[in-house]
């Protein structure tokens, strides 16, 4: 069995592809996945799609990148954050790869959602570009070690993934691992620790090889997950079960949901 820790099911690519996307997900043996909100305009409308499934869970947060919506609180998000099928707070953290100083309203919102998460006790989804250093930074200087979280579609190196890690952080790759082109990214496929790594898609984007290219779905995180055991010399079931395990125990709220063999 496998879970897709990241994906973005209501964006328009997938929202209105619902039910075939649950059903790929059953025959490709995807027992979950995290749908991650990225503003709160949208988080209503992510909420209304999990709530019927006990396959789906969801996140609260605004995305660093998304520059022209409405900021949050550590209220709002801890208030939403009781909402059972609300497992993490995020999509949170920095990117300076578009946007350019001044960007303190940046860094302003990611200490908002990580003291959101250490109030509520949910972990961080944390997204992470061309800004490794403040990231760490900011982690550390608002105790993100005493909620965890992971780094999500992991890009940076080893050594960034040793400081995530040392703060109790999870790593999780997506279909990225398996570009010909991503030397960095299977480097740390090799380097994480079993019993802290994750899978994801990042849906409907980064479609693994061979669909890369193509609209993506949790149902093609088996793709990703084959690539790391490749690179890490172990079975495709191992993997399948550590990160099964590892996110389970991470998002803690989540109840399991696994398939009926047919």
């Amino acid at each position: 069995m496998f879970v897709d820790s990241h994906c973005h099911l209501d964006f328009p690519e997938l929202k209105q592809d619902l039910p075939h996307i649950l059903a790929n997900m059953r025959q490709n043996q995807v027992e979950h996945a995290l749908c991650v909100s990225v503003n709160m305009p949208d988080w209503q409308g992510i909420m209304a799609m999990v709530e019927p499934h006990p396959e789906l869970s969801a996140s609260v947060g605004v995305h660093p990148d998304y520059e022209d919506t409405p900021e949050t609180s550590v209220e709002e998000l801890v208030r939403l954050a009781q909402h059972p099928k609300v497992v993490a707070i995020g999509e949170t953290g920095l990117d300076y790869y578009r946007l350019s100083e001044p960007l303190e309203w940046q860094r302003a919102r990611f200490r908002t959602h990580i003291q959101a998460a250490v109030a509520a006790q949910l972990p961080l989804i944390i997204h992470t570009r061309n800004a490794s250093e403040d990231t760490i930074r900011l982690m550390k200087e608002e105790g993100a070690q005493h909620c965890g979280g992971v780094m999500h579609c992991f890009t940076e190196t080893k050594e960034v993934a040793a400081q995530a890690l040392d703060l109790g952080f999870y790593i999780s790759l997506s279909g990225i691992v398996t570009f010909k082109s991503a030397q960095q990214v299977q480097e740390v496929a090799a380097y994480v620790p079993l019993d802290r790594l994750l899978i994801e898609t990042d849906s409907p984007y980064l479609a693994p090889v061979p669909y890369r290219g193509k609209r993506n779905d949790p149902s093609k995180v088996i793709h990703v997950a084959e690539k790391i055991a490749e690179l890490r010399g172990i079975t495709l079931a191992e993997v399948a079960q550590a990160s099964t395990e590892n996110f389970y125990r991470l998002f803690h709220k989540v109840k399991p949901t696994p398939i009926e063999p047919v």
